[in-house]
């Protein structure tokens, strides 16, 4: 990516979006949407509504605190919607906005390309 590239519109304050300047909001978007469990909360939508403890299984190795954490950001940044409905037990289910899909068809290559390279990868300098 040049660094004269543009990413999307025009960021708060009229200056053009550049994921390297520090104050750009589209780092801190990068930082949401790239960390391990949005990466998979993201993948494990793609395909299908979840339930909380759907999920938590899906991302095997999650803590509920991090799976919070990571939900409610990624709700924040209206990439999911979370569907609370009055039952007992109460059932929450989350889903992919349209900008969450749209980021979800980036991301599922990116996922295909790690699990086929990551045997080669990993650990590659070590030996």
């Amino acid at each position: 990516m040049k660094e004269s590239m543009q990413v999307g519109g025009a960021a708060a304050g009229g200056h053009p979006p550049n994921v390297f300047v520090p104050s750009c909001p589209s780092r801190v978007l990068l930082d949401h949407v790239t960390s391990r469990w949005a990466v998979l909360i993201l993948v494990a939508l793609s395909s299908q509504t979840l339930r909380w403890g759907e999920l938590r299984r899906r991302l095997n190795g999650v803590t509920d605190k991090m799976l919070a954490s990571a939900l409610r950001t990624l709700e924040a940044d209206a990439l999911i919607l979370r569907e609370a409905y009055p039952e007992v037990p109460p059932r929450v289910d989350y889903s992919l906005t349209e900008r969450g899909r749209e980021l979800a068809a980036l991301l599922l290559p990116l996922v295909d390309w790690a699990e086929a390279n990551a045997g080669d990868l990993v650990g590659a300098s070590d030996a």
